[in-house]
């Protein structure tokens, strides 16, 4: 993303640098050729009406450009609203199987031992640590796929 954004900088900045350049170089030009006062200002006008009519030809192109980007930016957010809702889902369906299965074992223990309800309490914190675990990897991969 820095290099198109960095690209778009030095496209622009060349495209503004050229138009500078045009212009100082037009008015030189102008100024030390050798004409009369009126054949001088009508060239100047020329050049003027020249430059006004590029600069609406660069405006135009400016728009494209922008209705593009808007366009990109728009794709690439509802993709990305797509992928975080579908991997939410995905999580959530997997916290509630995780959560019925240790549901089920606690229900188990109540019958049991204390050691074997010792046992079944370090599983559940070893499930709950899974989970943990794997949202944190799902917001990882969305973060590094959206960047």
């Amino acid at each position: 993303m820095s290099q198109n954004k960095q690209k778009n900088e030095n496209g622009r900045d060349f495209l503004i640098g050229s138009l500078v350049g045009g212009v100082v170089g037009a008015v030189v030009a102008l100024l030390f050729a050798p004409k009369s006062g009126n054949e001088l200002r009508d060239d100047i006008n020329q050049g003027s009406y020249y430059l006004k009519d590029r600069a609406a030809d660069w405006k135009d192109v400016a728009y494209e450009k922008g209705g593009e980007w808007k366009e990109r930016a728009a794709v690439s957010s509802s993709q990305l609203s797509k992928n975080f809702s579908e991997k939410s889902q995905d999580f959530s369906a997997r916290f509630k199987d995780s959560t019925k299965s240790l549901g089920d074992k606690v229900k188990n223990i109540r019958g049991r031992d204390d050691e074997e309800a010792e046992e079944a309490a370090q599983e559940v914190a070893e499930a709950i640590e899974e989970a943990a675990e794997e949202l944190e990897k799902q917001q990882g991969a969305n973060v590094s796929s959206n960047g």
